[in-house]
């Protein structure tokens, strides 16, 4: 009876064990909605001048989320749509958001002055940064970052550019950590940028 009895125990136990065995198993939930390349060691070389005439590196923002997204003001669709995203973002992350930086690299140094930045990347939100430098350093920083980008149409000045249009997230450590799909629902970027502010 006793042996029946412990036979019968070990029967339910085995698959409560095997349960709680895959419970173990199964991996956390990722920190992050977009993709998390923690450890890249893209934008070392970042190192540019703002759209107030200020020389600016990565290292200026200790402290601050940093967003970077490759441009150009005469973008027709894909650039104002990025940073219209990160308007709605800045107003969704409240006081958060004075902890944020975005920044706007132009890929169209010929035409992008100080001026015409200064003109268009805070139309978006008077807090972001347009960003400009030679077009040699533009390259530079560009290959850095894995961007690509190549003029398109009338190359004597009526150009489109294709581009990425990813953007990159760096955390207040300075470490780059998020890559951004375009046109991601800002809801998601918030989140995971309040993630960042949280210390994830």
């Amino acid at each position: 009876m006793a042996s029946r009895f412990s036979a019968r125990l070990r029967t339910l136990a085995l698959p409560l064990l095997a349960v709680s065995l895959i419970a173990g198993c199964t991996p956390p939930e990722p920190a992050f909605k977009s993709t998390d390349i923690t450890g890249a060691e893209y934008g070392k070389r970042f190192a540019l001048t703002d759209h107030t005439g200020k020389a600016r590196t990565l290292a200026d923002f200790k402290g601050k989320v940093v967003t970077i997204f490759f441009g150009y003001t005469q973008c027709p669709d894909v650039c104002p749509t990025a940073l219209s995203s990160m308007s709605s973002v800045m107003q969704a992350l409240g006081p958060d958001a004075d902890r944020v930086q975005v920044i706007f690299v132009t890929v169209d140094p010929e035409r992008d002055t100080q001026e015409l930045l200064a003109e268009y990347v805070p139309v978006f939100d008077a807090r972001f940064l347009g960003m400009y430098g030679s077009p040699e350093k533009i390259a530079e920083i560009a290959k850095d970052f894995r961007v690509f980008y190549r003029k398109s149409g009338d190359l004597a000045g009526h150009y489109t550019i294709d581009h990425t249009a990813g953007t990159y997230v760096f955390g207040p450590d300075g470490r780059l950590r998020l890559y951004v799909k375009h046109a991601e629902d800002p809801q998601v970027i918030t989140a995971d940028i309040k993630a960042l502010l949280a210390g994830k």
